[in-house]
């Protein structure tokens, strides 16, 4: 028997000046980045709640709060990594995950390779297996003005009995 599950993720940030912006553990060199608790990476968010959904378990803002000190600053590869032990632990494994970056700017394709090698190595999957596609918001709305970043993310785990 074998029990295959999708889930859903999605994260949003604002960007302010003179901040770091990390989208899938990349540094990408940029005048500005995410207002956030940790580390703002809105790609491993939208991917660790896809991950906690797909395996009815807790969300992103309850297995890691952000009112707790301990998260504070914290490199979201370490978010990630914990969500994937989750998985382990309940015996998930990692079929596949695509997700898609709304961002107005910086351009990502020079990006895109090393964000799924680095994906592909904190989940223990071929890069094969994911996604990564990058949209403007066509100069629509806060995304589309360069003042935030949105992504979502789809996956599908697999458990065997």
């Amino acid at each position: 028997m074998m029990d295959i599950r999708a889930g859903f993720g999605y994260d949003s940030h604002r960007l302010e000046e003179g901040r770091k912006l990390i989208i899938g553990g990349v540094e990408i060199p940029y005048h500005k980045g995410p207002i956030a608790h940790s580390d703002g990476d809105a790609l491993m968010h939208a991917i660790c709640d896809a991950l906690l959904g797909a395996a009815g378990l807790q969300d992103i803002g309850t297995q890691f709060p952000d009112n707790d000190l301990q998260y504070k600053n914290m490199d979201s590869k370490i978010l990630l990594s914990k969500t994937k032990e989750l998985l382990l632990q309940h015996r998930w494994r990692i079929n596949n995950m695509d997700a898609t970056v709304v961002l107005e700017a910086p351009k990502l394709a020079p990006f895109k390779e090393k964000i799924k090698e680095t994906l592909a190595e904190l989940l223990a999957i071929n890069n094969s297996r994911i996604a990564i596609k990058a949209k403007t918001n066509e100069k629509m709305g806060d995304v589309g003005s360069g003042n935030g970043i949105v992504v979502f993310a789809v996956v599908t785990l697999v458990r065997e009995y």
